[in-house]
């Protein structure tokens, strides 16, 4: 019998794991969920590496060293994170050769302080790709207002890049097309084009949140029945968009070239209501040439009962445009609900950065 996982991967979907630490790099449980996961890659972002150091014994040695040298908190915070990175990316190596690039990739973001500061952005992605030095790496940048000339910039320099904090229509569009534009310089530039890959990571389960709140309100039986159907609907309608975006003469002109298309990626998928099912937005969001980036209990609940019945995704657009109707007749305001949902991520990842800048300060602190 074939693992849940495997069937998922076989449907065309990328397993990455949304989860990184020293622990999991040097237990050699990582490379243990490769090989019975199915797992083709990790994304983190600083709310992981704040639980992992403040749970991490294991990093004491790197923090003793960086005291004893004077470094600062953020450049400490950047060591740590880079090595932990960059040691992910070479047990990664074999999936990243085996698919040609496309998988076996490892993300790791620009500090959310910079989220609003294109120049900001620009200049820190340019640092921790050196840093890091991997190909096989991705630099987070967030879909912001300022994200979008920063994502342009970044992929014309020739920089791999995980847009993350998507939430709308209206801006996966704009990313596809700050995409294709980065695309354009780093053609300009003469880079090789089918080296430079990026996902744009379309946000679910805090959609679904957000919304019930609003449907729940809302009281009415037509609100209540639209309850959980928004996160996977948007998503859905967002592959529909990938699908037309990259069918357009100024993407296929690039992909005629070398270059590669954006992948979608489903972020935030851990269920967040008890009473949904725990593989929700896994089972419901299955189609090819997309990627799932997953919390650990996702995985292993998808690994020991997610139902994997092929493309969930194309031939439920019908639906999805109706779910949406439906809404709006209820009276929500998705616009509105997507603009709380960016700045709401925006807030929590720099509350997050600020959490993990006091814990490797007060750790630096009590190495000296």
């Amino acid at each position: 019998m074939t693992a849940n996982t495997a069937q998922l991967a076989a449907a065309g979907v990328s397993i990455w794991l949304d989860d990184l630490s020293r622990d999991r790099i040097s237990s050699g449980n990582l490379a243990e969920l490769i090989e019975t996961r199915s797992v083709s890659g990790v994304t983190t972002n600083p709310t992981i590496f704040a639980g992992a150091l403040s749970n991490g014994a294991s990093y004491a040695d790197a923090v003793a060293e960086l005291a004893a040298s004077g470094a600062s908190t953020d450049e400490a915070i950047f060591t740590i994170t880079s090595k932990d990175v960059q040691d992910a990316c070479d047990i990664f190596q074999p999936v990243y050769d085996a698919t040609g690039g496309v998988d076996g990739r490892v993300s790791i973001e620009v500090s959310p302080d910079l989220a609003h500061d294109t120049d900001g952005t620009i200049a820190q992605a340019k640092d921790l790709w050196a840093r890091v030095d991997r190909e096989n790496a991705l630099i987070k940048i967030p879909a912001t207002k300022a994200g979008l000339p920063a994502i342009t910039a970044v992929i014309g320099a020739g920089i791999s890049v995980n847009v993350t904090l998507i939430f709308s229509l209206e801006r996966y569009e704009e990313v596809i097309d700050a995409y294709l534009a980065g695309l354009e310089q780093a053609r300009e530039a003469g880079h090789d084009l089918s080296k430079l890959h990026s996902v744009a990571s379309f946000f679910v389960s805090r959609v679904d949140t957000e919304v019930d709140n609003r449907l729940k309100a809302l009281g009415t039986d037509e609100a209540l029945a639209l309850t959980s159907q928004a996160g996977v609907a948007n998503a859905r309608l967002a592959y529909e968009l990938f699908e037309k975006k990259f069918a357009e003469p100024r993407a296929t002109e690039l992909t005629g070239a070398g270059a590669n298309v954006q992948r979608p990626l489903w972020a935030s998928t851990g269920v967040k209501d008890p009473s949904l099912p725990d593989t929700l937005y896994v089972t419901e969001l299955v189609a090819r040439g997309t990627v799932n980036t997953m919390p650990e209990k996702t995985l292993e609940a998808t690994h020991d009962h997610g139902t994997i019945t092929g493309d969930t995704v194309t031939p439920n657009y019908d639906n999805a445009h109706k779910v949406f109707e439906n809404l709006a007749a209820a009276g929500v305001d998705f616009a509105d609900v997507t603009q709380v949902l960016e700045d709401e991520g925006v807030e929590k990842f720099i509350a997050s950065w600020h959490d993990l800048q006091k814990t490797v300060a007060d750790a630096l602190t009590a190495a000296r």
